[in-house]
């Protein structure tokens, strides 16, 4: 028996650093993107085939508390986002996703970090893969992992937007357990 698709409504959201691509149900979140990525086409495929659902432009309950809620994030009034995820990706990207949901806002971590604390301390590139390949920007914060060495590595959304996003949460400074910053921020954080 096959199950009827899901109706998600897309919608753009205005913010200070672009505008980004939501989409959702009435329950959940599939996707929060910033409108430019090359890779938008594909993500919205991904998370039709993974969802089972199809895309209508319009407005939701969710994507309001999304706009809601990244508002506040960008007048610095919420540390969390409470908004229902619904994430389409395999197990091992999952478990990534859920990891990089517990970096505090003001830190930063790397992507050996991650892979240890998921139990897979070698799988650092299917890490950073992973990462990559998160379609929830921001509320799913990818944008805190960065390089062993300090520094700041690829980022969907542009390194300029990666760096604006750090900034915003004073994140290089502070680092989560298990990371190391770079020599030039240590020195400036003490």
């Amino acid at each position: 028996m096959t199950t009827a698709p899901t109706t998600a409504r897309v919608a753009e959201i205005e913010t200070p650093v672009g505008v980004m691509v939501a989409s959702a149900s009435d329950a959940h979140l599939f996707l929060l993107e910033f409108g430019h990525r090359k890779l938008l086409d594909a993500q919205l495929e991904r998370v039709r085939r993974g969802i089972n659902c199809v895309f209508e432009r319009g407005e939701s309950a969710i994507i309001d508390m999304v706009r809601t809620q990244l508002d506040e994030y960008f007048r610095a009034e919420r540390r969390e986002f409470t908004v229902p995820l619904r994430t389409s990706g395999t197990p091992f990207q999952n478990r990534v996703w859920a990891e990089l949901q517990r970096i505090p806002i003001g830190t930063t971590t790397t992507y050996a970090a991650v892979a240890r604390k998921i139990g897979q301390p070698t799988a650092v590139r299917a890490v950073a893969h992973a990462n990559g390949d998160n379609r929830i920007a921001v509320i799913i914060p990818c944008h805190r992992v960065i390089g062993s060495d300090g520094s700041l590595t690829g980022y969907g959304g542009g390194l300029e937007r990666k760096q604006q996003l750090l900034d915003l949460e004073g994140g290089i400074l502070s680092l989560a357990p298990g990371a190391s910053a770079c020599p030039e921020e240590r020195a400036r954080a003490t």
